[in-house]
Formats: structure tokens, C-alpha cells, sequence
């Protein structure tokens, strides 16, 4: 064939992308396992995270949740536990958000930590530019919050992105998500100066407005399907 013509051209073009594609598709197929062994392993740490646990230098991640992470189940909005045909791990929290309440599949994690039994409750919603996301640990009154860990996709750095940071999720630490006559409140975040009377609260990031609106509006709308069940954790502490 003649290599000058514009058929040879076109075979061999044709020809080169295939062999990349496949050799592509191969790479991808051999990394692939590795790749969601990270996701998982970066899924558990926030997970513990959420129960101020921490990886120390040397410790697996994945070790780790297994000495912690004793049980995990899905709850639903009786707070009574369910069979729904896959692990409390692989809900996909984004997709069951958009559900109605009653409608969703609720995970829970039991966590033991130095401080006791503590439950932890995934929680998604939207900040300014993209999904927000996160955990919230109670204590086993079902009302306490013993610790959260926040997330986010694309948030301001310097605004927005510091609900990532310490700094704000260490605010939630002891907040109760209900009045002392038992009604769902969530907490509150604010302006300094607005803290509102009767119910948890915690400061906003300062010129991340919409972001800390984001997080509020998230912990109420994730929360409030839990009601029934941390109220049964209520009761079994009486």
C-alpha cells in the first residue's frame, strides 16, 4: 500500500486508536480495584473522623474502622432497622437526599470509642458552588452530638471551604438537636450577633454566608428523617 496515499492515512489512524483505546481500557480495568479501595478507605476515615478518630502515623484506615465500626445498618423513617438489600457503606447518600423523607434509606454506624457507644449519621446537601457533605456522631442519649466532620466539592478556599476545617466543626461538639420538651430543632448557624434563644447554635463561616446557610438547611433536611430513631435511643437510655 501506498504509505502516502490518503487511505494508508486513514488505516493507520484508525488502526492507533484502537491499540490505545484497548491498551487504555486495560489500565484502567488493573487500576481500577485500587481506585475504589481509596474511595472506600477515604469514605471510612471521614467516618471517623466524625468520631474525632484519627489515623495516627503507620495506622491503616481500614484497620481502624474494623476495630471501630463494629456495626453498621439501615434504619428507616420509624427508626426501625430494614433489610434494604445492600450494606449501610454503599447507600449512596446523594441519590437517597433527593428522595422523599419517608422514602429513604437511612445508614447508621455504631462506633466505639474511648467515650463510650456513639452513632453516627451521614449527612449531603448543597453549598454555594457544588454538594456539601459530612457526619455527625451523637452520643447515645440521641440527642448530643459528640462530633461532625464536613466536606465539600468546590467551595471557596478562604470562604466556604473552611467548613473543613476544625475550626467550625468543633462548634457542634455538645450541641443537642432537641429542646428539652423533645421537639427536632438541628442546629442553628449564624451570624455573631443573631445566636437565637432555645435552641443549638454555632457560628457561620465569616464571608461564607451561603455556604453556612447550605449546612444548616443540610443538617435539618438530613437529620430530621432520624427523628424517630434517635428518639428510640432516648428511650432506651430512661
Amino acid at each position: 500500500m501506498n504509505r502516502q496515499s490518503n487511505t494508508y492515512t486513514i488505516i493507520y489512524s484508525v488502526v492507533l486508536v484502537l491499540l490505545v483505546g484497548v491498551v487504555l481500557s486495560v489500565v484502567y480495568q488493573a487500576l481500577r480495584p485500587m481506585q475504589v479501595e481509596n474511595i472506600n478507605n477515604d469514605t471510612k476515615r471521614q467516618i471517623l473522623a466524625a468520631a474525632r478518630i484519627v489515623p495516627t502515623q503507620g495506622q491503616s484506615v481500614a484497620d481502624l474502622f474494623s476495630d471501630h465500626i463494629q456495626t453498621s445498618y439501615i434504619v428507616n423513617i420509624n427508626g426501625e432497622k430494614t433489610d434494604a438489600g445492600t450494606d449501610a457503606f454503599n447507600v449512596n447518600v446523594a441519590i437517597e437526599s433527593k428522595k422523599p423523607a419517608d422514602s429513604r434509606l437511612l445508614p447508621v454506624f455504631e462506633c466505639t470509642t474511648s467515650d463510650g457507644l456513639k452513632y453516627i449519621i451521614p449527612v449531603y446537601g448543597a453549598g454555594l458552588w457544588g454538594p456539601i457533605w459530612g457526619y455527625i456522631a451523637f452520643d447515645a442519649n440521641g440527642d448530643t452530638i459528640y462530633g461532625a466532620y464536613f466536606a465539600h466539592q468546590g467551595e471557596t478556599p478562604g470562604l466556604g471551604a473552611e467548613i473543613e476545617k476544625p475550626a467550625f466543626s468543633d462548634q457542634f461538639e455538645g450541641k443537642d438537636i432537641f429542646t428539652s420538651d423533645g421537639a427536632f430543632t438541628s442546629v442553628a448557624v449564624v451570624k455573631t450577633g443573631k445566636e437565637p434563644q432555645g435552641k443549638a447554635w454555632v457560628h457561620a463561616i465569616s464571608g461564607g454566608t451561603i455556604t453556612s446557610q447550605g449546612v444548616q438547611k443540610m443538617l435539618f433536611d438530613s437529620l430530621e428523617p432520624y427523628t424517630a430513631f434517635l428518639k428510640n435511643l432516648q428511650s432506651n437510655k430512661n
